[in-house]
């Protein structure tokens, strides 16, 4: 506590002013009142500390116990290197496996429909009681059921995150602008309630499966399992099954889309309003592999983006919502040239066709206007007849029809389609028409591609909601198929019907992945055609102001973003084109909340995942993460009696295993003998065989541990050591043990290994920060930490200490395990007082106290933060900042050295900007809502290691500042002795706050126009989808929201011509 502290701060203040006092006599006289501090004084001090501190966390962790158990082991292990390229092809061929066996669902669901709606008969006047997601288990005033609202039977199941869901049944949700007994969807609801018995099955046959559902083109969406839907605060269920992502893809291929946008002086107020809605619909239904631009006209072309001016851009959603922000710069004036749109248009589809940029599919022009005076044949003729390659999708904005017959004909005549947008409430219901259009050809064609889509976050579904609040929001990737109608009469009409899908959750694909083969600092990671992430341990969403930002969308991550220091994409580009290989870089890996990094050099394997877009990479660091321990134990040692799904209930004490799945409330807590005690009775594996025998051999060769921490325990009364209160062990299958020397409800830090401290325990794509530091430092020495909160000040009253355990002394042996304790901080520092009372007794009867001089002391970790210092206030600062010009001279002497990271950051949905400008957030957000992402570096230090001891003076103003600084013996902490006489505040501190590079921190936030255009026009390599499906010779163009040969006659065209100019 404070008092207490400060109490420790009276008893050694005076003290240490005649220990320095007494060891100053060894100072030597340079030049005026250029003194230096005696190092070997330093030394001493830090010798008898050194001692003191490791002899505690030695004992206390049992490190020596553990490394010795390990090495009575050591004929039977075998220490294999690892083989990355086959590694990587073995794990791709797992999720191969995976991958395909979630297809095969879905086109089991695919046939069903299809099998089901052949034989279903259209009938207008159906009658049918289905399951309404939002109308369920929902009473009238009398007690009723409602309409569409029967009973339904909703248990919570642990499968799908302990949410009440009906496993037998699916249910329907309609959305809120739709009538739910339209005769289209009462057919189409009941037809599709024959995938009910496929849900099921699917299921039985795979128990890993999750959300199954059927997207209807007709608008309604049918879910497995059922699940009761909750309206907004308005009442209203905006989700739309039609503008997701999964049933856009699946429904159409790539496109390439110019939007020409109508600004004349006609479409002032609501049709201006209504036109820019439209345009944003448009925008929601484009995807990764389109390609868009947006034109304004009049008499004259204003592009919505001037930098993009003749080319179009990737659909991403950077991008997309770049155009939004432009829109509402658009205003009406003038008359409209359509013309003149209409050749840019052409042209420009053109000329990007010819670069092998693009889609290379299907072409469209959208035209949003209030009305067209001519049909335009010329330039039809021109630029797309015979072949209508460019299809035309007009939409005609207001209430009025004089120019619809034109509209109509140029759809028509252009393989487009025709519709009148009356109302905001009409946008979207019209805008989807076009993909239905689009997708005729792959109707016809019956080409039935898989498609996966991105990593991505779906806020809008109900089970998104609900999990929002508990756990987060959740990332996972959609596997999707069409389906067609297969009745021969309405074939060449291509008729759509739906999309069918189930999402895959991107922690279901780390299930696949053996972390314990990967090594400390290895992982794997997923990209698809485009260059996005689909898994990777950097793509998580981030936190702003405390709290995970929950901004639906979906995102689009490049790997260049993550993996920054492959500035040449060289990594990136190999496994876009599918390639099989090997790419080795030094990478910086910031850990610890951002405060700290990790230097390390990367070697990456990678190769493509059949059947699917995405290619699968794998990082080995070099050293110990390059070999892998293989041990040996028996079945009867483990006390396992089969490999089945249960264990001995004796073999789980203080245990945990990450690929043991407990169920909740299986866990049995007892204090008793000073140890907090965990028995479970029961648990359900998901190691392999390979896997848990690893995890028996580490089980059995720990397990002495726990004897050991209980003798330490009874016995602790007795002895001196009451500030330890944690000790902890972790091995590389990530088996843990734990033991408490307190009580649990005094332990300092309450959220210490559990699940609230997601970085220092082991979980699905990570080691323990505390196991990952320890196997960075020398072997047989201990690294020490205060754990960073996330508020801006250090708050945290405990020292973490850890270190690794490794069979052999050199690189070449993996680190088996790392073991550690947990302190009180206030215990730690006094251990570091005791020591210097301990130097002065040894010294004080050869020093004579002739001189009084005022001193600064600090310890100070490798990162340069400070554990000790005698103004407590400074526990957890930067070094830098407290003092700035001796720690500008420990860089400039190659003491510490600067590891800067450069990110340019957009994870998920948030912006690393504001994350380190929090008090700028706000102020931002009144700019724009999405943040763009800015080039930030980052800076991080850490000390150099061949340096163990250095002394140096510091010319200031008006003196010579004088300091010592020397290293703990094993461990990775500095007593640094600072000369306080002379200030040097012409040197200013040194922060770890971020620098905006290339760029102000107003331009991260409006950004500087030459750089964003740069960034809009660079297009970074990319793999096209397979398959292209943009025309067939059988399609009938017919449909086209009108009547076909339409035909204007010069008297109607004249009319609404004069009628036009007139009214501006």
């Amino acid at each position: 506590t404070m008092p207490e502290n400060l109490n420790l701060l009276r008893a050694f203040g005076g003290f240490f002013l005649i220990f320095w006092t007494a060891f100053n006599t060894a100072l030597v006289d340079v030049v005026g009142s250029e003194q230096q501090i005696p190092l070997s004084v330093v030394k001493l001090w830090a010798s008898a500390f050194g001692g003191e501190i490791k002899s505690i966390a030695a004992k206390y962790s049992g490190s020596q116990l553990l490394q010795k158990k390990y090495k009575e082991y050591e004929k039977d292990v075998a220490i294999e290197e690892i083989d990355g390229l086959q590694l990587v092809k073995k794990l791709a061929k797992n999720m191969e496996e995976m991958f395909h066996k979630k297809s095969e669902a879905v086109r089991r669901l695919v046939e069903a429909a299809e099998d089901a709606y052949l034989k279903h008969e259209f009938d207008a006047d159906l009658q049918y009681e289905y399951f309404n997601a939002v109308l369920i288990n929902e009473r009238d005033e009398e007690g009723n059921y409602l309409e569409l609202g029967k009973e339904f039977i909703l248990v919570p199941n642990d499968h799908f995150n302990n949410l009440p869901v009906n496993i037998s049944l699916s249910d329907v949700q309609v959305p809120t602008n739709m009538y739910n007994k339209d005769p289209a969807i009462v057919n189409g609801v009941y037809w599709s309630e024959s995938l009910n018995k496929v849900f099921v099955d699917n299921f039985d046959r795979d128990p890993s499966l999750i959300w199954q559902y059927f997207g209807s083109a007709k608008g309604f969406f049918r879910q497995y399992p059922g699940i009761k839907w909750e309206p907004d605060e308005n009442g209203v269920i905006a989700f739309d099954c039609r503008n997701r992502k999964w049933y856009i893809q699946a429904a159409t291929s790539p496109k390439d889309v110019v939007i020409l946008v109508d600004v004349s002086g006609s479409m002032k107020g609501l049709r201006l309003t209504i036109a820019k809605q439209t345009v944003s619909s448009i925008l929601d239904t484009l995807g990764d592999d389109d390609f868009f631009n947006i034109i304004a006209y009049n008499e004259e072309l204003h592009y919505v983006e001037p930098c993009l001016n003749g080319t179009l851009v990737q659909a991403d959603r950077a991008n997309k919502e770049h155009f939004r922000e432009h829109l509402d710069k658009l205003f009406a004036k003038g008359i409209g040239m359509l013309d003149i749109a209409l050749n840019e248009a052409f042209n420009m589809l053109n000329e990007f066709n010819h670069t092998g940029q693009g889609s290379i599919c299907s072409q469209a022009i959208m035209l949003i206007t209030d009305g067209a005076v001519d049909t335009y044949d010329t330039i039809f003729a021109k630029y797309n007849w015979p072949d209508r390659k460019v299809r035309i999708f007009t939409y005609l904005i207001g209430r009025e029809a004089a120019f619809a017959d034109n509209l109509k004909w140029m759809a028509c005549a252009n393989k487009g389609f025709f519709t009148q947008i009356s109302t905001l409430a009409d946008v979207q219901e019209n805008v989807m028409e076009y993909l239905h259009v689009l997708s005729r050809p792959k109707v016809i064609d019956q080409e039935h591609d898989v498609v996966w889509t991105e990593a991505y976050i779906d806020s809008t579904l109900p089970q998104a909601q609900k999990l929002a609040d508990d756990q987060g929001l959740v990332l996972m990737t959609t596997v999707a198929m069409p389906v067609f109608s297969k009745q021969n009469e309405t074939r060449s009409k291509g008729i759509l019907l739906g999309v069918v899908g189930t999402d895959v959750p991107v922690k279901e694909l780390l299930k696949t992945i053996p972390k314990y083969k990967l090594g400390i600092h290895g992982y794997a990671f997923a990209i698809t055609n485009n260059g996005y992430i689909l898994t990777h341990p950097e793509l998580r969403p981030l936190y702003e102001e405390g709290k995970k930002r929950r901004k639906p969308n979906y995102s689009s991550v490049d790997l260049s973003e993550v993996e920054w220091e492959d500035r040449d994409d060289v990594l990136r580009n190999a496994m876009v084109n599918r390639k099989t290989g090997k790419f080795s870089m030094e990478v910086k890996k910031t850990v610890d909340k951002g405060k700290r990094v990790l230097v390390m050099t990367n070697d990456y394997y990678y190769t493509d995942i059949k059947g699917t877009p995405f290619s699968l990479g794998v990082a080995l660091s070099r050293g110990h993460g390059k070999y892998f321990f293989r041990g040996n134990v028996t079945v009867e040692e483990g006390k396992v009696p089969t490999f089945s799904c249960s264990l001995h209930s004796s073999f789980i004490v203080n245990l945990v295993v990450p690929c043991l799945q407990i169920p909740q409330g299986n866990w049995t807590f007892f204090f008793k003998d000073h140890l907090l005690h965990r028995v479970l009775s029961t648990v359900r594996l998901f190691c392999s065989r390979e896997q848990l025998i690893e995890v028996l051999f580490d089980a059995v060769v720990s397990a002495p541990i726990e004897a050991y921490w209980t003798s330490l325990a009874l016995n602790k009364s007795e002895n001196s050591d009451k500030g330890v209160e944690v000790a902890f062990l972790g091995t590389r299958t990530g088996l843990s043990r734990i033991n408490l020397f307190v009580g649990p409800e005094q332990l300092t830090n309450q959220d210490f290994l559990t699940a609230e401290d997601k970085e220092n325990i082991f979980n699905a794509d990570h080691f323990p920060l505390w196991y990952r530091r320890a196997a960075e430092q020398i072997p047989g020495s201990f690294v020490y930490s205060i754990p960073f909160s996330t508020e801006t000040a250090n708050k945290s009253n405990v020292v973490t200490a850890s270190t690794a355990i490794q069979l052999l002394d050199d690189r070449k042996s993996p680190v088996v395990a790392a073991v550690g304790i947990q302190m009180k901080l206030e215990f730690f520092q006094r251990k570091f007082w005791t020591a210097s009372r301990q130097v002065y007794f040894k010294l004080k009867f050869s020093l004579s106290l002739n001189l009084q001089q005022t001193i600064n002391c600090y310890l100070i970790d490798n990162n340069g933060f400070i554990l000790v210092s005698e103004d407590y206030q400074q526990t957890g600062y930067f070094f830098g900042e407290v003092e700035g010009a001796v720690m500008n001279k420990l860089l400039t002497m190659g003491s510490f050295k600067r590891k800067a990271r450069v990110a340019v950051w957009f994870l998920v949905e948030f912006n690393l900007c504001s994350w380190w400008h929090s008090d700028l957030t706000a102020k931002a957000q009144r700019l724009k809502q999405t943040l763009e992402p800015c080039d930030t570096e980052y800076p991080a230090f850490v000390s150099e290691r061949t340096i163990k001891e250095t002394t140096g003076n510091i010319a200031c103003d008006d003196c010579f500042k004088s300091f010592v600084i020397q290293q703990i013996p094993s461990s990775n902490l500095f007593m640094v002795v600072v000369d306080n006489e002379c200030f040097c505040d012409s040197i200013p501190p040194i922060t770890m706050a971020p620098i905006e590079i290339r760029a102000s921190l107003l331009n991260c936030l409006v950004h500087n126009e030459s750089l964003k255009c740069e960034r809009l026009k660079s297009q970074k390599i990319r793999r096209r989808p397979e398959s292209c499906h943009g025309f067939h010779p059988e399609e009938n163009a017919r449909e086209c929201g009108g009547v076909s040969g339409l035909s204007a006659k010069p008297s109607l065209v004249l009319l609404p011509l004069l009628l036009k100019i007139f009214s501006r």
